[in-house]
């Protein structure tokens, strides 16, 4: 039995939660091409904006606008009154699909990338390889979008990365910037300066052990971070140097969550494969109250 209770049925594959200006749960569903948003109060799901080229991460610029990403054509899009316009183009820093975005209180976004086709690899060879402690991920870039929409590299050689969180600090400054690299099995810590610019890469959390591939993460209130494992039906609360002090079952695999309001709310599917999940209603939003 898992431990959630079902928000919303019948998506194709959600990604990015995130807890929207108004109080509202966004979400993208990937491949009914729209991003969401929810209120958890009536239940009442809108739909706020068509992305043909598969939307993914999700953040706010400080003045209310949102931003998405959107993966396949590897740009970050912004919505203006009149629809959606293009913020930045990756493709100078993006290998292969953008996927999960940070942006931070100064509309400074942080982009993730596959680096390499990660469904044709599971198509052809299966997971098991990517298992494998032997094998080793491509190198994709971390991209630093500016709130003008100027791009640089914030981090390179990351293996997947994924899922991004601001670490709190003390006098209400970011304690540091944490990365899932998933495909390296941990969650990745940089130092954040002034200008937004990474260093003091090291690792915070190794997973492998767990046999957590880290995809989505999110800050628990109470301390550590609420990851999704990619690879299991459930979400596992860690602390820094690899500690699992709670996992949470869910119905089926776990590939993203958020802490809106007290609860954790997570992104489910069968899978991640394409050509199982874009053809059918088999994703779920779930919910636990913490």
């Amino acid at each position: 039995m898992a431990d959630t209770a079902i928000l919303r049925d019948g998506l194709r594959f959600g990604e990015g939660p995130r807890r929207g200006p108004d109080g509202r749960l966004f979400y993208s569903d990937f491949y009914d091409h729209e991003v969401h948003a929810l209120d958890l109060g009536t239940g009442e799901d809108d739909a706020v904006c068509a992305v043909p080229g598969q939307p993914s991460g999700l953040g706010w610029l400080p003045d209310g606008r949102l931003l998405v990403v959107s993966m396949t054509d590897r740009r970050v899009l912004r919505l203006e009154d009149d629809g959606l316009v293009e913020h930045a183009d990756l493709g100078g820093v993006a290998t292969f699909h953008a996927n999960d975005m940070l942006v931070d209180p100064h509309g400074r976004a942080y982009v993730g990338n596959f680096g390499f086709d990660l469904h044709a690899a599971i198509a052809a060879d299966g997971e098991a390889p990517l298992l494998d402690p032997a094998w080793v991920a491509p190198g994709a870039a971390l991209a630093l979008v500016e709130p003008d929409g100027t791009v640089a590299v914030a981090a390179e050689d990351l293996k997947f990365p994924n899922g991004t969180v601001l670490l709190p600090g003390r006098g209400g400054e970011p304690g540091g910037l944490l990365v899932a690299e998933t495909l390296a099995f941990r969650l990745t810590r940089f130092d954040v300066a002034e200008d937004g610019s990474l260093s003091g890469r090291r690792v915070w959390a190794e997973l492998r052990e767990h046999l957590v591939a880290p995809d989505g993460i999110a800050l628990d209130p109470g301390g550590g971070v609420w990851v999704a494992p990619a690879l299991q039906p459930f979400a596992f609360l860690v602390e820094e140097g690899g500690h699992v002090t709670r996992k949470v079952e869910t119905s089926q695999t776990c590939f993203a969550v958020a802490v809106v309001d007290g609860s954790l709310v997570c992104c489910t599917a069968p899978t991640s494969q394409p050509d199982v999940v874009a053809g059918e209603r088999l994703g779920k939003l779930e919910v636990l109250d913490l």
